[in-house]
């Protein structure tokens, strides 16, 4: 019987306590919630305005992505701050907490967030664009995608390049762009006509689909070697058309001065000998 009068003081006493702490949080706890419910609402919308903002400064779409979740993260960090002040919570201690974790995290992941920030400054300072030929960091290739953590090159010989962010930034970084510049060499006879060979190398680069125009091609004299007279060919080629304009250009040199009479001389060497054997 003494047993079963003190379960029922004990029941009647945590009954009598959630009373108690419904009256006390429970308003609290309500204005609580309608405060996270307005922060998430409040996120969004702060969110659409930013993406509509974005988008008019062509940014790369991971970074878009990653400020506005950040934004939104803020907006609702900034609620549950306030939800957390309205139940009473101490925020000091929490915050303490959090500082002393984040700095953990921080360096555990120094590497990946390294490359963190060096692709938010590529991305924002914007050295290439995707589509573009570079050579950085001892590669070259045509930027596919420029990620948050590494950027990713199309090599010549379809292979792809995966390099990360900080290897990139603060290192000396050669951007082609679109367009590329062949660099062709050509040697003829001391004998031969200039005026002559130089029109037949312009009218091989006029006939090459694959030649630009403009900018102008560049065709000079460059050298008298020992043997020949060397003539620099430099036109400009869109990036996808390099390896192929390359192999065309020479061919078509090689076949038009064979047309047109111009000797392509090669190295030869005259050799005596003194007192010889009889």
């Amino acid at each position: 019987m003494t047993n079963q009068l003190l379960n029922l003081d004990t029941l009647q006493h945590a009954k009598q306590k959630i009373v108690d702490l419904s009256v006390e949080f429970g308003p609290k706890a309500v204005t609580a919630l309608v405060i996270l419910v307005i922060g998430f609402f409040v996120a969004r919308w702060v969110a659409s305005i930013m993406e509509r903002w974005l988008f008019k400064l062509e940014l790369e779409p991971p970074v878009r992505q990653l400020i506005l979740r950040l934004l939104r993260v803020l907006v609702v960090g900034l609620f549950v701050v306030l939800a957390l002040q309205n139940l009473g919570v101490e925020l000091l201690p929490l915050i303490t907490g959090l500082g002393i974790a984040g700095a953990g995290i921080a360096l555990a992941l120094q590497g990946p967030l390294s490359n963190l920030a060096a692709g938010l400054i590529i991305i924002f300072t914007k050295p290439f664009r995707v589509g573009e030929y570079v050579g950085m960091a001892g590669e070259e290739g045509r930027v596919e995608f420029i990620e948050l953590f590494n950027t990713v090159l199309s090599h010549p010989d379809l292979s792809r390049i995966v390099i990360p962010n900080r290897k990139i930034v603060g290192e000396v970084l050669h951007n082609y762009g679109k367009i590329r510049q062949l660099d062709v060499v050509v040697g003829v006879a001391y004998s031969t006509d200039l005026n002559l060979a130089l029109g037949a190398v312009n009218d091989v680069l006029k006939r090459n689909p694959r030649v630009l125009q403009d900018p102008e091609p560049v065709v000079r004299v460059t050298l008298l070697a020992d043997s020949s007279i060397n003539i620099a060919v430099r036109p400009w080629v869109p990036v996808p058309d390099y390896g192929l304009a390359r192999g065309e250009v020479n061919k078509a040199l090689v076949e038009e001065f064979r047309a047109r009479g111009v000797s392509i001389p090669f190295p030869q060497r005259e050799v005596r000998l003194l007192n010889p054997p009889t």
